[in-house]
């Protein structure tokens, strides 16, 4: 059976392509979730993902499944109901809420991959500007959002959540209407899902998304905290 190395405090990540073939990507577990090791993941491709009683996995999946913010597939249904102004949406704003409606139970799902020490460790990254937030209101309830880390010009989601339909959905198109206005070269949506291809996202080889993050994040940061612009959805 094939083996995964075990990160203690200060040991480096592997190779990303000494990766498991199946589960798909699984490199390897241990170490913490402090803001440098995060950074330092997501710099080479890699993200955290495990259930509450397993140690820190650490993967990098090949294909990946990314959405190129000019990609974005907005359908009519949703055009109208963005115009039709029910929701507002608004960028960093309630990061700990938009987290613990992530995290909330889900149907024919058990239990959550968003621990509390999840939890604390991305609000400290938003405490430092790297992790934001969209939330989608309806009047002052927070019906939606969605939040991820940004290092210079990517974004790697990592969760979104709706309470009402097309919740998450407005609040992706918010996204990435915006980061296409700052230049974001690629949004990271990790695994596949219909959900996503559905909005456009799709997979691409680990050696594309890699070179993709290469030339992303060696480009500068836009300054936390993050605001949308007033004509976002002018033309939509």
């Amino acid at each position: 059976m094939a083996s995964i190395p075990w990160l203690d405090a200060h040991d480096p990540f592997p190779p990303v392509d000494h990766a498991l073939i199946e589960p798909n990507g699984l490199l390897a577990a241990g170490g913490d979730l402090s803001p440098e090791r995060l950074l330092d993941a997501y710099a080479r491709g890699i993200f955290p993902w495990f259930n509450e009683d397993d140690p820190v996995l650490w993967w990098s999946p090949d294909p990946r499944m990314v959405l190129f913010p000019r990609d974005l597939h907005v359908s009519r249904s949703l055009r109208r109901t963005i115009r039709s102004t029910r929701f507002s949406v608004t960028l960093d704003r309630a990061f700990d809420a938009v987290m613990e409606g992530c995290a909330a139970p889900r149907p024919q799902q058990d239990g959550t991959w968003i621990t509390v020490d999840m939890i604390a460790a991305y609000a400290r990254l938003a405490e430092l500007g790297y992790a934001h937030s969209v939330e989608t209101w309806e009047g002052s309830e927070l019906v939606g959002g969605l939040y991820g880390v940004a290092l210079g010009r990517v974004f790697y989601g990592e969760s979104m959540f709706s309470r009402r339909s097309d919740g998450s959905k407005v609040a992706l198109t918010h996204l990435a209407r915006q980061l296409d206005r700052w230049k974001f070269v690629v949004i990271d949506c990790q695994m596949a899902t219909g959900h996503l291809a559905s909005l456009g996202a799709r997979e691409i080889p680990r050696d594309d998304f890699l070179r993709y993050v290469r030339s992303g994040t060696a480009q500068p940061a836009v300054r936390a905290p993050w605001r949308f612009d007033d004509d976002l959805m002018s033309d939509l």
